[in-house]
């Protein structure tokens, strides 16, 4: 949708949403809205796996939709995990592959999410695949110390991404484009093991759009014993992504493969961001 119709779209429905709630009627019904909208799941179908997954949106809706073909090589790379293994999944989002880990390969999996309007969507995608007992929650925020900080996002929808915890740099380099923001707690993944007693990761997956090196450079201790990791970097912030390269390279992994899905080859903006794939030889 054009950017500007959008912004008048929103514009007029949020108009109406106010003067709904005015009277009785209309907040019953808008509640009613709501909670049909979080009670909507779309069913997927990806190698002989059945997952349900929360679509209250057309993020929600778009994540399901592209569930096989978003990130192949994150499906591939967990297929490849051995069973049982334990998973930290940071930036965890709804959860579509703490699910998918979960239940294709028994893992057990530690979801870093602390953007309040995703717990839902990933609290639901857990419970809506039975995998309480398999899936732990951790509502806070990775990063370089101990200690509160701003999260800041650029969206407050259900499902959304591009958020920062403790700086306003984007995955790109430049200044990310707050809309919304609230104080929360961070912690490194030393601090994550040594005082919430967390069991450490056999595997890492992590996607946190623009931190990622220094949550990596504060874990360096943990990533000693990592026996695979993937994470998110853009080809045009080639300063932090030769950081994670050498702390990478320090722990002894070794870059496996450098992948994004065929979708994105060409897109102006994602072209340039892949997943790479450590494993320690």
């Amino acid at each position: 949708m054009n950017p500007k119709l959008k912004r008048t779209v929103q514009s007029v429905l949020a108009a109406m949403v106010s003067a709904s709630q005015k009277t009785g009627v209309g907040r019953y019904i808008h509640d009613q809205i709501v909670n049909g909208a979080m009670s909507q799941a779309a069913e997927v179908h990806y190698s002989g796996i059945s997952l349900k997954l929360s679509i209250p949106n057309i993020i929600g809706d778009l994540r399901a939709k592209t569930f096989a073909t978003k990130e192949p090589e994150t499906l591939e790379w967990i297929d490849a995990m051995p069973e049982g293994s334990t998973l930290w999944d940071i930036g965890a989002n709804a959860g579509l592959y703490s699910v998918y880990a979960a239940k294709r390969r028994h893992c057990r999996v530690w979801a870093f999410e602390p953007s309040v309007f995703n717990l839902e969507m990933l609290a639901r995608n857990i419970f809506l695949n039975h995998l309480e007992d398999l899936i732990c929650i951790v509502p806070l925020a990775l990063s370089d110390s101990l200690g509160a900080s701003q999260m800041r996002m650029t969206t407050t929808e259900w499902g959304g991404a591009e958020s920062s915890f403790g700086h306003e740099l984007f995955l790109d380099g430049h200044r990310l484009r707050e809309t919304f923001r609230f104080q929360t707690i961070g912690m490194t993944m030393v601090d994550v093991v040594e005082k919430l007693e967390v069991p450490p990761p056999e595997f890492i997956k992590i996607d946190v759009d623009g931190i990622e090196p220094l949550i990596l450079e504060a874990g360096a201790s943990i990533l000693r014993d990592v026996k695979g990791l993937l994470v998110e970097t853009n080809d045009d912030f080639p300063s932090e992504t030769g950081r994670i390269t050498s702390t990478l390279s320090d722990a002894g992994l070794v870059l496996h493969q450098k992948r994004h899905s065929e979708m994105f080859e060409d897109h102006p903006a994602w072209g340039r961001i892949y997943n790479q794939i450590w494993i320690r030889p």
